[in-house]
C-alpha cells in the first residue's frame, strides 16, 4: 500500500511557507499524474473532479520557481501531463519525510493501539 493511502498511522502535512502546504492528498495527486500521464485520469482515480485536480496542480505549480506538472495540448492524440524533474523531487522528498515520520513514531503508535478497545464486539 502506498504511504499516502493509509487509513491509520501518520498523515504528514508539511507547511513550507504561509499558505504553502504539501500533504497526502497533493502527494497522491502528483503520484497519480506520474502513473497515469493525465490530470483527468489522476483525478478520477482519486474520486476528485477534473476541476479540483487542475486547481490543485495550478496551486502547486504556482508555489515553486518551476512547475511540478507539465501538460500537453489536448485534442486528438494530444493532451496528457507529466511530472517535471522538480515535481519528481518534490514527490520523492514528501514520501521520504512521510516514511521518516512514520518510523519516528512507530513505537508510540503501537503502544497507543494496544490501548484501543476491541470494537468488533
Amino acid at each position: 500500500m502506498k504511504a499516502g493511502n493509509k487509513t491509520t498511522g501518520v498523515r504528514l502535512r508539511v507547511v513550507l511557507a504561509p499558505g504553502v502546504a504539501l500533504g497526502p492528498g497533493k502527494a497522491d495527486l502528483l503520484e497519480a499524474i506520474a502513473e497515469t500521464g493525465s490530470i483527468s485520469a489522476a483525478g478520477r482515480r482519486m474520486t476528485m473532479s477534473y476541476k479540483r485536480a487542475w486547481s490543485l496542480v495550478n496551486e502547486m505549480n504556482g508555489w515553486f520557481a518551476d512547475p511540478l506538472v507539465e501538460t500537453g495540448k489536448g485534442g486528438a492524440g494530444g493532451g496528457g501531463a507529466q511530472l517535471t524533474a522538480l515535481g519528481e523531487r518534490v514527490r520523492e522528498a514528501y514520501r521520504r519525510m512521510e516514511q521518516a515520520a512514520s518510523a519516528a513514531v512507530e513505537t508510540d503508535i503501537a503502544a497507543l493501539r494496544a490501548e484501543i478497545r476491541d470494537m468488533s464486539k
